[in-house]
């Protein structure tokens, strides 16, 4: 139930009755037309720009659209229609509306706010995609958390959704964690381990080097390293694939499907993704200029295999072969990409760390010319996340040898508490995560502040029971909710409204914050509504020996109640129904 969209479609059926009559040209594009919270709550319920953005086209003057959609504005939802200024026009629903809303949340459960908006669009949705060379580090955290919300939230607006990990096993740095492996596997066998400068120095190499000793002995010691990288290289690389699927394992995480670049090499399938670009003669052989802030005499011009990118919008060719005949990074991920078009899918979301802006363009042009334009592909960046402790940068154990391990941070400040924090501010801002603030108990702790609204909710049902009123989702479905008359409580009716139209303006902007923002909001109003009974008895939930007025304001709690474990549950994050 969205009763933003719902009231659209009053206003635009007003509009059709408005040309029929001739009071409007026929044939006008309502594309544009919202309705919408007004800026100001005073100003009503719902304002709708219709008059404000018909007029030009229309040829009339904002204000006579206004006056003539208003008279015709008979929906006895609506209890007055006033037009504003220059052509705004401000709805004002009757209080029946929000008692509606109520009803509709407890009535649904868990599916209020759900949307059919996606229409079962199939979305892959690929993040994280750290190379396997180690544990997760407190970057990956973020990008983690983002993707599995944004994958959960697109879920509940009706998409059809992938979660896809992308191993990056192709390149030089899998070689380096065999070599790294390979000393602390000498290591196991009693030998002093060297672990020169570029090799990866963490402890977390320890066990993959005992596993080498288990199912080789000793018997790669004085072979050369042609003979035992391969064998070392795999065997590292499921090692660490295991110990990130157990790292995304302990913030919520899983995954639908691991796709391997390595798998790419060997198969023609770089190469069917190459010829297909070249058949839209998108491929040339060209000598790209100097990068900028070179010198001339500084670069190398070569000769190299190129794809024409900006034929698509990006600033410059990009190289795809090596003047060696190696594939360049770009030509695997053209590849992949090019797999996930043929695999079906109708949009493609890519979450990467903020170092990977510069990849933006490039992967953007090749998405397009490889789905004829008919696939988009939304690159989300993730900012870098700072650590802090009482606002002091805060450094903790490195058992990984050069960086903080997402376990670290979900061992110190827990799961859900991560994951909240991280949904705090928009993946493109910096984030400060400081563990004294997020654990503390306050209302500028958000994590904090929405569990506790919840756990509000569940201390009134209990309350009510003990108090012999009957709060079963029967007996609130069926309760009389006129006794929500005072403003406070509409306005908490009000708000609950809110979630499916902001479930949906999130979804289509891929914007999983904009839940945790909702649910800090709704929080706020609920533990507002709970203080101000504390001076006026008439505005406190339980009402002793008044069981129907009691069960009309638990009504309501409930109804925030569903909207905040909705929201947690997208964020994913378990809502608790008692504070310890």
């Amino acid at each position: 139930m969205n009763l933003f969209t719902d009231l659209r479609g009053v206003v635009v059926e007003a509009l059709d009755q408005m040309a029929q009559a001739g009071e409007l040209p026929a044939g006008l594009d309502y594309g544009n037309v919202t309705v919408e919270p007004p800026r100001d709550p005073a100003h009503g319920d719902m304002a709708t720009n219709a008059a404000m953005v018909l007029a030009k086209p229309a040829g009339m003057k904002p204000r006579d659209i206004a006056d003539k959609l208003a008279a015709r504005l008979t929906d006895p939802r609506i209890a007055a229609a006033e037009v504003a200024g220059p052509g705004f026009l401000n709805l004002r629903l009757s209080p029946a509306v929000w008692h509606g809303v109520v009803k509709s949340a407890l009535s649904q459960g868990a599916d209020f706010g759900r949307s059919t908006i996606g229409d079962g669009q199939k979305i892959n949705v690929e993040f994280v995609s750290a190379n396997p060379t180690g544990p997760m580090h407190v970057g990956h955290v973020r990008g983690a958390v983002f993707g599995d919300a944004l994958a959960n939230l697109l879920d509940f607006s009706g998409h059809d959704v992938t979660r896809e990990y992308y191993i990056n096993d192709g390149g030089a740095q899998v070689d380096v964690l065999a070599r790294s492996a390979f000393e602390r596997y000498r290591e196991a066998n009693g030998l002093e381990p060297e672990i020169r400068e570029g090799l990866y120095p963490g402890d977390y190499l320890i066990p993959v080097g005992e596993a080498l000793k288990d199912k080789y002995g000793d018997s790669l010691l004085d072979k050369p390293e042609e003979d035992w990288l391969e064998d070392v290289r795999e065997l590292a690389t499921q090692a660490m694939m295991e110990v990130i699927r157990q790292d995304l394992a302990s913030l919520g995480v899983k995954m639908d499907v691991y796709s391997s670049e390595k798998a790419l090499y060997g198969t023609g399938k770089i190469e069917a993704a190459i010829q297909r670009l070249e058949s839209m003669g998108l491929i040339y052989r060209g000598v790209l200029e100097p990068p900028k802030g070179k010198l001339p005499e500084d670069w190398e011009a070569r000769e190299q295999l190129l794809f024409k990118s900006t034929a698509h919008g990006d600033d410059v060719d990009r190289p795809i072969q090596k003047s060696d005949g190696a594939w360049t990074y770009f030509a695997p991920d053209i590849a992949y990409h090019w797999d996930k078009i043929d695999r079906g899918f109708d949009q493609l979301i890519d979450v990467f760390g903020a170092d990977h802006g510069g990849y933006v363009k490039r992967m953007n042009a090749a998405v397009k010319a490889l789905s004829n334009g008919r696939v988009p592909l939304d690159v989300k960046l993730i900012q870098l996340v700072k650590l802090f402790k009482n606002g002091e940068p805060f450094k903790m154990s490195k058992r990984a040898g050069t960086f903080v391990t997402l376990r670290d941070v979900v061992e110190e400040a827990g799961a859900d508490v991560t994951r909240f924090i991280m949904l705090t501010r928009k993946n493109d801002a910096a984030l400060d995560f400081d563990f004294a603030k997020v654990l503390e108990q306050s209302k500028d702790n958000p994590v904090w502040y929405v569990q506790y609204a919840n756990a509000r909710v569940h201390s009134v049902l209990r309350r009510a029971t003990e108090a012999g009123i009957d709060v079963s989702d029967k007996a609130l479905n069926a309760a009389d909710l006129s006794a929500l008359a005072h403003d406070a409580e509409l306005d908490l009716a009000k708000k609950v409204a809110e979630w499916p139209r902001l479930v949906e303006h999130a979804a289509r902007a891929h914007e999983p914050h904009r839940i945790a923002f909702f649910l800090y909001e709704i929080a706020s109003d609920l533990h507002s509504l709970w203080n101000r009974g504390n001076d006026d008895h008439a505005l406190r939930f339980v009402q002793e020996g008044d069981a129907a007025t009691t069960q009309a304001k638990i009504a309501l709690v409930r109804a925030v109640g569903v909207v905040i474990s909705s929201g947690l549950a997208i964020l994913g994050v378990t809502p608790v129904e008692e504070m310890r």
